[in-house]
């Protein structure tokens, strides 16, 4: 399975690249679950109210078992199960949204309760195996089998045209675009022990739609989280546009001690850039869904941290308090950056998360996973707070995802545009050539006492260049590291105007 496969099948079955690669497969379940969603009146404390009982009762994991017919699906036999169009919840009913239920099977085996919400009483949204159209009939079932997950839509693009917007499938994964965009990284409920030998896969249980009004122009998903060591209810305000923004209001209850829990967690694809292109020999420019990761740091520092495709895992940890706000972006925004006409890199969104009140002490951390190709999410990123999340406790935490094209506050600091990396021909050793551009770094008077200020903790740095770049309007920042015996090297520049800085701080971690 290929992701230029995935592309070419649809929006809609795009989606399952990403979330495949969590191969998130829970043990069978001897019994029932004792606690469960069910239908009846409905407020917003209803889910809250579920997770808090659940916390208290044991963990049963779902059951995945699937009549025989469909019990070992493949890719193919998976994505020739369609939801019929014409049976989307409020399909016909003048609404600006419409819900469409994907199967269960391949590798989404588990069960997913589905309502509807109208009127202050929830509903169950029956299952049927007419709801889909088969292109080999031996996949259609009888049975009250349910569902695995779901895609919304809207006329997002095009007025009267109802186009996918956002999906949730596979664990607690969800992905989402703004108008003129295509799907590309995905973000998590929960992630615990990431990038572990114990990583945990809370997965989202149940899903309540709230009916909206005629001309609304959001929408409200409650969800249910569920695993043995947390359960936690989630509502989703969604309002889709140029920037697709959510509001996320979570609430999470251990059940055991969470010592490595990732909030707000968000996961993304790198292969390769000008940066590093040394497991590679491609006739593209670069391949990834996110290029870096942007932090607004609670004491008002603005940080880069360009993503790579390591030889070795890396963690990496940026402390903070109460951050502004944190994100992977994609900032390369043409055909020329990637010359892809299948994959379209250039139109994957950006997701900035913006905390909303005190998240206290944490750190911003960073995952990036050695990957043998474009398939695999190798990047994940989120918010630790600096305690555990403790058995039998409460934890609330509110903030606000920004699906779009860039970051969704203006900033007049020079950004950096790109990070290139190769050998010196004039130097033993790298050269490293950073573009910068932005106001604060535009039109600088000739007068100008334009410098570096660079650092490393290991290896020499040497030979350091300062230039304007008229192309870009911007300017140019070039140096040599020489990394000797060092097998980690943290490096960081700002451009500077005599004392003040004028850019964004560049980091990055080289390792051989």
């Amino acid at each position: 399975m290929h992701r230029r496969d995935l592309v070419h099948g649809g929006a809609g079955l795009s989606a399952l690249a990403l979330f495949s690669s969590a191969g998130v497969s829970p043990a069978r379940a001897a019994s029932p679950p004792p606690v469960g969603p069910a239908p009846g009146p409905f407020d917003q404390s209803t889910v809250r109210r579920l997770a808090q009982t659940m916390a208290k009762q044991p963990y049963h994991a779902p059951s995945t078992s699937l009549p025989g017919p469909i019990a070992h699906l493949n890719y193919d036999d998976f994505r020739g199960i369609r939801f019929r169009t014409d049976q989307a919840l409020w399909h016909d009913q003048n609404l600006l949204f419409q819900v469409q239920f994907f199967p269960r099977g391949f590798l989404y085996e588990a069960r997913v309760d589905m309502f509807e919400v109208a009127d202050g009483k929830a509903t169950v949204i029956p299952y049927s195996s007419d709801l889909f159209d088969y292109d080999n009939p031996k996949l259609k079932v009888a049975g009250d089998i349910g569902f695995s997950g779901l895609r919304i839509l809207n006329p997002i693009n095009h007025p009267n045209v109802f186009d996918e917007f956002c999906v949730f499938l596979g664990a607690s994964y969800f992905r989402a675009v703004a108008k003129g965009q295509i799907y590309g990284l995905s973000a998590r409920g929960l992630a615990i022990g990431t990038g572990t030998a114990k990583e945990e896969f809370a997965r989202f249980s149940a899903f309540w739609m709230e009916k909206p009004q005629p001309g609304q122009t959001s929408l409200v998903v409650y969800a249910l989280l569920d695993s043995q060591s947390v359960t936690g209810a989630f509502k989703f305000t969604m309002r889709p546009g140029s920037t697709t923004v959510f509001d996320v209001e979570s609430a999470l209850f251990p059940r055991s001690d969470i010592g490595q829990p990732g909030l707000a967690t968000l996961t993304g694809m790198f292969y390769f850039d000008a940066n590093n292109r040394n497991k590679v020999n491609d006739w593209r420019p670069a391949a990834h869904d996110s290029e870096g990761l942007s932090m607004w740091t609670g004491a008002g520092s603005q940080l880069w941290r360009p993503l790579n495709d390591p030889a070795a895992l890396q963690f990496s940890a940026f402390g903070d308090t109460n951050p502004h706000g944190f994100g992977l972006m994609q900032r390369k925004r043409s055909f020329s950056d990637y010359q892809d006409l299948a994959l379209q890199y250039e139109k994957r969104p950006s997701l900035w998360i913006e905390p909303i009140g005190d998240w206290g002490q944490g750190a911003v951390d960073l995952v990036e996973i050695p990957s043998p190709n474009e398939v695999n999410d190798n990047i994940v990123a989120f918010w630790r707070p600096k305690d555990k999340l403790a058995a039998k406790g409460e934890y609330s935490f509110t903030y606000r995802m920004h699906w779009g094209w860039d970051c969704p506050w203006p900033t007049k600091l020079g950004r950096v545009v790109d990070t290139r990396i190769g050998n010196s021909d004039d130097h033993p050793g790298l050269e490293i050539v950073l573009d910068f551009v932005g106001d604060d770094v535009k039109n600088v008077p000739a007068d100008a006492k334009m410098h570096a200020q660079i650092g490393a903790n290991a290896g020499k740095v040497s030979a350091v260049v300062v230039e304007p770049n008229p192309p870009l309007g911007g300017w140019r920042v070039m140096f040599t590291l020489e990394p000797g015996d060092a097998k980690l090297i943290e490096l960081n520049a700002v451009l500077m105007n005599d004392q003040t800085p004028v850019s964004e701080t560049w980091l990055y971690r080289w390792t051989p």
